[in-house]
């Protein structure tokens, strides 16, 4: 996206948005005051960590962005409506096991993720090995990780880094949003491939139980 002369100064100043995320871990439920405890990677413009945060108050959101520009228009809007249930943090996602503490987050969102379609970037998506390790690390027992892309290959690519990291694959669609969905607040990029009658990939993602006594 373009650059936006302003998302600097801005991110410096948001209420919104925690600076040092490592400080949290372990904590971000009380700092929320929700019953399950969201992280978004990759928030864009914000938007849907903003509708999911509106749609299920008892529950806290953790919104993450690298991209100054985007970060900064998401805290923005955030700051603007002032949900108590919602941060921001603008970062990079790499090291995303020290933010948070073993088993503390509930639901992982994938909207939408880079592709990083050539294959000496495979280890940057954000359903690579190195990061299925550390999401193993921070999700509950129940948690639960969901994907969304417009992507086949990466949607593909996913699947199968799924399964071989261990994960249990519980609920899967080629055209997710052919039916309606209001329980899963609709992404901008959504807006678009739903405009353009493109499908919509979707997978959901569970850890394996410990079947051994």
């Amino acid at each position: 996206m373009r650059r936006v002369k302003w998302a600097a100064d801005y991110l410096g100043e948001a209420k919104c948005r925690i600076v040092q995320p490592q400080a949290m871990a372990g904590n971000w439920k009380e700092k929320l005051g929700g019953k399950k405890l969201h992280v978004e990677i990759g928030t864009g413009k914000g938007n849907y960590s903003l509708g999911m945060s509106e749609l299920y108050p008892q529950d806290g959101f953790v919104a993450v962005e690298k991209n100054e520009s985007a970060a900064g228009i998401a805290a923005k809007k955030y700051d603007e409506y002032g949900r108590s249930n919602l941060l921001l943090v603008y970062d990079d996602a790499d090291r995303i096991e020290e933010w948070f503490g073993q088993g503390e987050v509930d639901v992982i969102h994938l909207n939408f993720s880079d592709p990083w379609p050539k294959k000496r970037n495979a280890k940057r998506r954000l359903s690579s090995p190195k990061f299925l390790k550390q999401y193993e690390k921070i999700l509950s027992d129940d948690g639960e990780i969901q994907m969304k892309t417009d992507n086949s290959s990466l949607f593909e690519y996913s699947l199968l880094e799924m399964l071989a990291g261990g994960f249990e694959l519980t609920d899967v669609s080629v055209d997710f949003r052919r039916e309606d969905h209001p329980e899963d607040v609709i992404t901008e990029y959504e807006e678009k491939f739903i405009a353009e009658q493109k499908p919509i990939y979707r997978s959901v993602w569970k850890k394996k139980k410990d079947e051994t006594d």
